[in-house]
């Protein structure tokens, strides 16, 4: 049975242990792949917020280091859970997709029919591309397109992607290394030769036990919204972990951790003084469903303006996203600006240093 730690917990305290459990205060990760590893999936679908999400957990990191990893194949970016873009470790790819593909090739299946997308059309679009790609070859997503039409099937109207997606889906392509800010696209098993197969309720109870380590404080209803896998069989395959982690309650809430993180209850929980720039789509907001514990709910829209799907960058102070921030120009020297959710509750002297040190840390990773 898990370990209770007690009511010692607000809202910003929670802040905070989510920050240390993803290594954005304290110590940090060891590298860019152990980064990607240990956050098990980080949000990717904007390449240069995802470049700068696995650098700032990395203390010394540039971006550099991170093309590289992309480019070696220590890490990879492709469609694991929810039809979005994640970076995650080579080896986990296969047995992610294994346990979420199905579920998400189901809710798309009307949109095929609009496409006119049949199963032989999948299998012909596969087995072009896999010649095309074989022996360590590699395609840009123009040149796929224009094989798949010189084939006879055509790519227009969203038809192209989605044929893209279930291909990748289904583990024959994965985007491999980078040209410039576009991936090729590469034969899966040659470019992940080693993969895990777990069950479905060991890998469920795997997927839990590293969200909650590297996510934590978060609720099985964040996790079941992370992945889209069925609550039932959240609930069912946690009992599996659930003894390896520790529980957390605020108000009515269960919240579930790693016991490292929630150790610092007792040592001292850092960042509380922290200021830190976080790119567009962090994990550290949109790793969850319920993001109230780190942004005021009057505040979302801030963010994401009109709900468009596009998280701006966030600052974030002790745990509290507090407002945004941009760069004032495209050039080395352009500055970083703060555009605070509450203007009349300007930066203090320290907070400001702070501010000044995280723009700093991000423009030196952007000349590595």
């Amino acid at each position: 049975m898990a370990a209770t730690a007690g009511n010692r917990v607000s809202r910003k305290i929670m802040g905070r242990l989510r920050l240390a459990s993803q290594g954005l205060v304290g110590p940090g990760l060891g590298s860019v792949p152990d980064a990607v590893r240990w956050m098990t999936a980080t949000q990717a679908q904007d390449l240069q917020a995802a470049l700068w999400a696995a650098g700032l957990r990395v203390p010394g990191a540039a971006v550099s280091d991170v093309r590289a990893a992309i480019d070696g194949a220590t890490v990879v970016r492709s469609w694991p859970m929810r039809g979005t873009l994640h970076l995650v470790a080579p080896e986990d790819l296969r047995w992610m997709l294994g346990l979420t593909a199905e579920r998400l090739t189901r809710s798309i299946a009307g949109r095929h029919r609009e496409l006119d997308i049949t199963w032989a059309d999948i299998e012909k679009c596969r087995d072009v591309a896999l010649e095309r790609v074989a022996g360590g070859g590699s395609l840009s997503r123009a040149e796929l397109f224009a094989a798949f039409e010189a084939a006879g099937q055509q790519t227009t109207g969203q038809r192209g992607i989605h044929v893209l997606g279930t291909l990748c889906r289904h583990g024959w392509l994965v985007q491999g290394p980078l040209v410039g800010n576009q991936q090729l696209l590469v034969a899966f098993d040659e470019w992940i030769p080693v993969s895990r197969n777990l069950e479905r309720q060991e890998g469920i109870a795997e997927f839990a036990l590293r969200y909650f380590r590297s996510h934590g404080p978060a609720t099985l209803r964040d996790f079941a919204w992370w992945t889209q896998i069925p609550l039932t069989e959240v609930r069912s395959a946690f009992e599996l972990v659930r003894g390896q982690l520790v529980e957390l309650e605020l108000g009515d809430t269960s919240y579930w951790l790693s016991p490292e993180t929630a150790s610092l209850l007792d040592d001292g929980v850092p960042g509380q003084r922290s200021v830190l720039l976080l790119p567009g789509f962090d994990e550290f907001v949109l790793g969850y469903t319920d993001r109230s514990l780190v942004l005021a709910p009057e505040h979302a829209n801030k963010i994401v303006p009109g709900g468009n799907g596009v998280f701006k960058k966030t600052i974030v102070a002790g745990g509290e996203v507090i407002g945004t921030w941009a760069r004032a120009g495209t050039t080395p020297g352009a500055a970083v600006v703060p555009e605070l959710f509450d203007e009349t509750k300007p930066l203090g002297p320290g907070a400001r240093a702070a501010f000044d040190k995280a723009a700093e840390q991000y423009v030196a990773f952007l000349a590595g």
